[in-house]
């Protein structure tokens, strides 16, 4: 087998697990299948992070946006990534060796993210579909990553043209950083930062 053949039954595999997932609860995903390249290049030139802290990515999927900050320069060590899903962290945990993979709950960070992390974290990306939740669940997020990332907010990546989340009513600022017509479907990259 080729180094190309490998490569494509691995996206593949990827897209099989991806799709699993998404039937099993589409509410916790926010595409039936994975960002593209172009997308997660994107997100990964938007990361801003110092020498000491980490890039928090929240609900992975299958690892593309993981692998894409990996090659933009995240050391794999800087890199933490939490996973609500067993079965997709197990996997993350195959795929993306020396990252600290955490089965947990972005709503939940405080209590799920080790505490020596807690203030640490220079870019939280986010890939769950925000905009389909109730105000009270955003702001539940809202409030979670600021208990581990006070006043950095966060990177969003979302299908909405528009900003998907009523952020004034968050207390927050909104600036669409990128847009990238070559995802399927188009996708924007929001970043929402606190009000101060």
């Amino acid at each position: 087998m080729g180094q190309g053949e490998g490569r494509s039954h691995a996206e593949v595999r990827n897209t099989g697990l991806f799709l699993r997932r998404w039937l099993a609860n589409p509410l916790q995903m926010g595409s039936v299948i994975p960002s593209s390249p172009a997308l997660c290049r994107r997100i990964a030139a938007l990361v801003r992070r110092a020498e000491d802290e980490v890039v928090v990515e929240l609900g992975a999927g299958t690892g593309v946006i993981s692998r894409a900050l990996l090659a933009a320069g995240v050391p794999a060590e800087r890199l933490v990534v939490v996973e609500i899903v067993r079965d997709m962290a197990d996997h993350l945990r195959q795929v993306l060796p020396g990252v600290n993979v955490i089965q947990g709950d972005a709503f939940e960070l405080a209590r799920d993210l080790p505490e020596r992390l807690h203030g640490k974290v220079g870019t939280a990306i986010c890939g769950i579909p925000l905009v389909m939740l109730p105000l009270e669940q955003q702001q539940r997020f809202v409030d979670a990553v600021e208990a581990v990332a006070p006043g950095k907010g966060f990177l969003l990546y979302t299908y909405c043209i528009t900003s998907p989340l009523p952020y004034r009513k968050l207390g927050l600022t909104a600036k669409r950083e990128a847009w990238t017509p070559l995802n399927l479907p188009p996708a924007s990259v929001w970043r929402y930062q606190p009000i101060r």
